[in-house]
């Protein structure tokens, strides 16, 4: 069997099962805030930063991890492992994986860099499928294409907690924010093949919740699904409502709630609350 080392950034959410594996590895993101640098989940926690957040008149900023942070985690790996196999946030929306995929060029031992087309928690997922392929004897480009087949089949909706803070980090421009406040136009967002679209524009987080649960029940008809992750921005309140809710028409299915973290909650604010599922095959 390959020993393989699995390296992914500090965007993933790592539960206990993942933070107790010795041969995973976290690259954080850069967290720049009030003219200070900061490592995401090393020196400041999603608790500091909201917090900070409300008295901040800067606008805080992330990066991604530089090519040289890469080469340095991966040559620190070379002859403990065979391979690596170095899986990250999409790359439409961080250039992470172009970091990751330079750095892989630069270095002796082999890399797989696998562009998850997701964020947080369902990227912790597609890991774990890795690691299944692998204790089966599979080969990296097994490993490789198991998990880009899971990606393709991720479907997530997002309510975002704050339309303020989005169009300040950039990623809404001034017309969209505008539009929505004024109306209080709530947009479900949705990430499609890595991007992030608007799914429909809503008048209300009642209606717009309604609207995500219709998109369930429609997968869960479809396509039997199983599992979904609830992902929230600070507090799991409105997580437990969401579960609540989906268990009066979906008793069967597993639940489970993750945080999305420092760096993604600098674009989308402490309310945000988002769900995720993997599609089975038709």
């Amino acid at each position: 069997m390959n020993r393989i080392a699995w390296v992914t950034d500090s965007t993933a959410f790592l539960d206990d099962e993942l933070k107790n594996n010795e041969d995973i590895f976290v690259i954080p993101m850069t967290i720049f805030f009030d003219e200070e640098e900061y490592l995401d989940g090393v020196t400041i926690t999603p608790s500091q930063f909201f917090e900070r957040l409300k008295t901040s008149k800067t606008v805080p900023k992330t990066s991604q991890p530089s090519i040289g942070s890469f080469v340095e985690i991966y040559n620190s790996l070379e002859g403990k492992y065979d391979h690596i196999i170095s899986i990250h946030v999409s790359e439409k929306l961080s250039g992470t994986v172009s970091s990751a995929r330079q750095a892989a060029e630069i270095v002796t031992i082999p890399v797989t860099v696998i562009d998850s087309k997701i964020l947080t928690y369902p990227m912790s997922v597609l890991i774990k499928e890795g690691i299944k392929v692998l204790k089966t004897g599979g080969s990296p480009s097994e490993i490789e294409k198991h998990m880009m087949d899971l990606a393709n089949r991720i479907e997530t909706y997002v309510l975002i907690g704050s339309l303020e803070q989005l169009h300040r980090s950039g990623r809404m421009n001034t017309a969209q924010y505008y539009l929505g406040s004024m109306l209080q136009i709530k947009p479900i967002i949705t990430i499609q093949d890595g991007a992030l679209s608007v799914k429909e524009r809503v008048r209300s987080e009642n209606k717009a919740t309604n609207k995500i649960f219709n998109y369930l029940k429609d997968a869960v008809s479809k396509h039997s699904i199983e599992e979904v992750y609830l992902l929230y921005g600070l507090r799991d309140s409105k997580a437990k409502e969401w579960e609540k809710s989906i268990k009066e028409f979906a008793n069967q299915l597993s639940i489970g709630a993750y945080p999305l973290g420092v760096a993604l909650g600098v674009h989308a604010g402490e309310e945000t609350i988002g769900i995720s599922w993997i599609n089975k095959q038709k």
